[in-house]
């Protein structure tokens, strides 16, 4: 097939496209510019979209003699990835970026360019697998347990997913940087990227203080309605957060106060016990459902990159996807996405359905 593999600059991207081109691909390696300025991204091999991100590119498709090329998508980031970000918590929502990227910028705005171009595949260096189910391709997690990646990879539609390729589903981290360094590949040690690539500082709070400005409002003890102390935006906090919370007063039974709810209209920050956390039920919005998906289903739901597992049963009811929990999870916020799993016995976990949560209960 002709392949484009989409080249970030760091190891895994890297042995990705190496797989592709061993597998008898014809392969095109591309790195995508996502800012304007990308001076302003984060440098030091932390980040994944830096200058020096796309010189480990380059040097990489050059040891593995593969055409390679610069693409510019920063006004389509910008629109698709940072500005709904910074919207989300602005509405009090808690958003994840990385999966909006894989969304709308690997997934449809580059695998459009590629398929336009003429192009079978994208090739991404993502920790996932696909399996053949009924003659359709669907999404599983990797052999990596610690590496998966799949559930920011959820939301991609049949469609997307047949144009897609995932070399690294089946080997681990650990498999996958020996094997850089056995292809000579210079970034066989390159850190991993684990900071959101446009904040540079790693600043959160300040970066969605100088595009939102100062919104004051109070933290307020959900038990007893007193004030405990004040803020400058309800983009400061997520659901479930215990630390930086700016209270001096302990609580009365010297247990932590985590943040229950976020009110942006009134810009009251709700506080309370651990167990007001919990959470039976999710509902959540612009399902995305695959095979085997059809009326109440035996799941394992996640709500968050790593962890936050839990075995359930899922159902959409008039458009929106229901989850109802057979245990409970904490900290499950509004704007992050819940995916849902069943086991498989020949194919491993297998992705039914993801969504974005709306509300919890």
């Amino acid at each position: 097939m002709r392949v484009l593999a989409a080249m970030s600059g760091g190891v895994d991207s890297a042995v990705a496209a190496a797989r592709a081109v061993a597998a008898g691909h014809e392969v095109t390696g591309v790195h995508l510019a996502l800012s304007a300025k990308p001076g302003t991204l984060r440098t030091g091999a932390r980040g994944c979209c830096t200058i020096e991100d796309a010189r480990d590119a380059r040097r990489a498709a050059d040891v593995l003699g593969i055409p390679f090329y610069v693409w510019d998508f920063a006004e389509r980031f910008t629109e698709e990835v940072v500005d709904e970000f910074v919207a989300e918590y602005a509405a009090g929502r808690t958003p994840n970026p990385c999966l909006r990227c894989n969304e709308k910028i690997k997934f449809e705005a580059l695998l459009d360019k590629a398929i336009a171009l003429g192009f079978d595949a994208v090739c991404t260096g993502h920790y996932a697998r696909l399996a053949t189910v009924d003659g359709v391709l669907e999404l599983r997690r990797s052999a990596d347990d610690g590496k998966d990646q799949s559930y920011v990879l959820a939301s991609l539609t049949h469609e997307q997913l047949s144009h897609a390729m995932f070399p690294l589903g089946d080997s681990t981290k650990a498999q996958v940087r020996a094997e850089a360094a056995e292809r000579g590949l210079q970034v066989a040690d390159k850190p991993d990227s684990h900071d959101i690539c446009f904040i540079p500082d790693g600043d959160t709070r300040g970066f969605l203080t100088r595009r939102l400005g100062e919104q004051p409002g109070v933290l307020v003890d959900d038990e007893t309605g007193a004030v405990l102390g004040r803020h400058v935006g309800v983009h400061e906090f997520t659901v479930g957060q215990r630390k930086g919370l700016g209270i001096d007063a302990p609580a009365p039974d010297g247990r932590p106060r985590y943040v229950l709810s976020l009110e942006p209209v009134s810009g009251t920050v709700r506080v309370g016990a651990a167990e007001k956390l919990k959470v039976t039920e999710i509902v959540a919005r612009r399902p995305v459902t695959r095979i085997g998906f059809d009326g109440p289903v035996e799941c394992v739901a996640q709500v968050r990159a790593h962890g936050g597992l839990a075995p359930a049963v899922a159902e959409v009811v008039d458009g929106e996807l229901l989850v109802h929990l057979r245990e409970p999870l904490s900290g499950v916020a509004p704007g992050q996405a819940v995916a849902v799993y069943r086991e498989d016995a020949a194919a491993g976990d297998l992705v039914l359905a993801s969504a974005t949560i709306s509300s919890t209960r």
